[in-house]
């Protein structure tokens, strides 16, 4: 206790009347509030950008034949919205609800390394800045797609090559030092009383997933760095020719790849378990089952990333191994589903803004979960492999997944955040463009992909015609509903109604003890965690 006292007697001398006025307090700012605010602000920027590229692409393929774009800029447009909304979009969101959320859900005065906090954001805007720009380099920006597998990447990648490996180092040491600033709070600021099996599941979550990313984010560095030593230093890590193996650069990618893949759903899994509870009006079905299937899920995100090489000569029992390892995973994911379900059953439950989200949530991720099983089967997966069946996948559990709970998660703390309501009306009728929108692009390329058609193409036959303009469709529908998103949010923060304290009434936690909004520096002394204000 005496140690959150004295971290906090130190905080408050400093800076003790509140935050600077105009662009210093955004620059220099050590506020968990303020640094929180500018990740999210961030990421939904990156994830316009984003946005519009894939609709780029969706334009493109609305019919067959070559339309708007050449078949190069096509490919640079597929790289960089993968790279965008993976590192750029949903990595810095959650990144942002952890700033926000876990000092006021520990009792913590602030994030443990403040300084720290300021610097891993900071370097975001110039990592995303030398990524975009190379779009406008002569010869063009990364044109081999987001996994940048070699030789495409090493030996007939563009010149602005090297300037996407210098990004990529960047958001890695970003995201490195976001990681350490969480394991920090969360294991040294947490209040009197909150043991670690008292604290709410999101900041668990984020535990877990702070630890994955310390684990995976150097994998990363490395192979980029090996990229570079063999575009420019005369290296064959990845070359055959001079006896690498392109193989190699498989393995290495995926071995961060699969766990990132976890980086960026459990933080959505903790978002929910705090959600569903609160609408349901009930504790948390099974809390320690959930403790402990998110432990599961993330050592098993390191044993089963060769399931997306199935297609590459592995040796019958590597593929035996990774396709009953990658089966395995099901068994805990599929706890987390039961127990939120289970939270709901019997609940007294009213369906606000949050809880569609966290609903549409559990049932479509579900279904991404479900073509995962079947992408799991080796002999299967050579079908499935590189066609828009796997698009459809990784997007069912990304989109409905990641992003529908980071949705749900401004919707849920917005209130307390800014003090006001967002208009209800107006986020219901967010809520049905989106999930209408999202199933009209997604779920019909399924069928395209199980007819064959393969990922990547800038064209394609005329039997994918009718499968690729719905979806293209759909992809309008929800682009366009997220500009209506930042019109409700701001809706909300400049005219909203005020927000009681508690904002809703089956909310537990210790940030509905403070006010709304919540105050600049809260818990100026630690509060006693009692049972009712624990996880539940």
């Amino acid at each position: 206790m005496s140690e959150v006292v004295e971290t906090h007697a130190g905080h408050d001398d400093h800076d003790h009347h509140g935050p600077d006025k105009g662009l210093a307090r955004w620059l220099f700012t050590t506020n968990h509030k303020d640094i929180g605010t500018l990740y999210l602000w961030f990421s939904f920027a990156m994830f316009l950008i984003g946005g519009m590229m894939a609709l780029v692409i969706r334009a493109e393929l609305f019919e067959p034949g070559l339309q708007f774009v050449a078949p190069e800029f096509f490919n640079q447009m597929t790289t960089n919205h993968g790279l965008i909304m993976v590192f750029g979009a949903v990595m810095p969101a959650f990144v942002g609800l952890a700033n926000w959320l876990i000092p006021m859900m520990v009792g913590a005065p602030d994030m443990a390394l403040p300084r720290m906090n300021n610097l891993s954001f900071w370097i975001l805007p110039f990592a995303f800045g030398i990524m975009i720009s190379t779009l406008f380099m002569e010869g063009g920006g990364p044109n081999f797609g987001w996994t940048f597998y070699a030789p495409l990447s090493t030996t007939y990648a563009p010149d602005s090559v090297t300037y996407f490996i210098f990004a990529v180092h960047l958001m890695g040491a970003s995201s490195i030092m976001g990681s350490i600033n969480v394991i920090a709070t969360i294991l040294n600021m947490r209040a009197p009383g909150m043991t670690l099996m008292k604290m709410p599941l999101f900041v668990w979550t984020w535990l877990i997933t702070a630890y994955l990313l310390l684990a995976v984010m150097p994998v990363l560095a490395g192979v980029v760095t090996m990229m570079l030593f063999d575009i420019h230093f005369g290296t064959s890590f990845f070359n055959a020719a001079g006896g690498g193996d392109p193989v190699m650069f498989q393995h290495i990618f995926w071995f961060f790849g699969h766990p990132e893949v976890y980086i960026m759903i459990l933080p959505a899994f903790g978002v929910v378990s705090q959600i569903i509870p609160t609408f349901a009006r009930k504790p948390l079905f099974g809390y320690d089952s959930m403790v402990y299937a998110v432990a599961s899920i993330a050592f098993l995100s390191f044993i089963v990333w060769a399931h997306h090489m199935f297609t590459v000569g592995m040796p019958l029992a590597g593929q035996l191994f990774f396709m009953y390892a990658t089966m395995l995973i099901a068994v805990p994911t599929g706890v987390k589903v039961f127990n939120w379900i289970s939270t709901m059953w019997r609940g007294s439950m009213t369906f606000e803004t949050p809880m569609l989200f966290a609903i549409a949530f559990v049932i479509l991720f579900t279904i991404g979960g479900f073509s995962g099983l079947m992408l799991a089967i080796t002999p299967a997966d050579y079908q499935y492999h590189d066609t828009y069946f796997v698009v459809a996948h990784f997007h069912y559990v990304l989109v409905p997944g990641a992003i529908f709970s980071i949705i749900a998660a401004v919707y849920y703390w917005l209130p307390k955040w800014c003090g006001r309501m967002y208009d209800e009306t107006l986020g219901k009728i967010h809520f049905w463009l989106s999930f209408i929108g999202v199933n009209v692009t997604f779920f019909p390329q399924h069928f395209s992909g199980l007819a064959g058609m393969p990922r990547r193409i800038p064209d394609y036959a005329l039997q994918f015609a009718d499968f690729n303009m719905l979806s293209s469709i759909g992809a309008f529908i929800f682009g366009f509903s997220q500009v209506f998103f930042m019109f409700v949010v701001i809706h909300a923060i400049t005219r909203g109604k005020k927000a009681t304290d508690r904002v809703w009434d089956g909310a537990h936690g210790l940030e509905w003890t403070l006010p709304s909004p919540a105050p600049y520096h809260s818990f100026t002394h630690p509060p006693k965690v009692s049972d009712a204000e624990a996880h539940s």
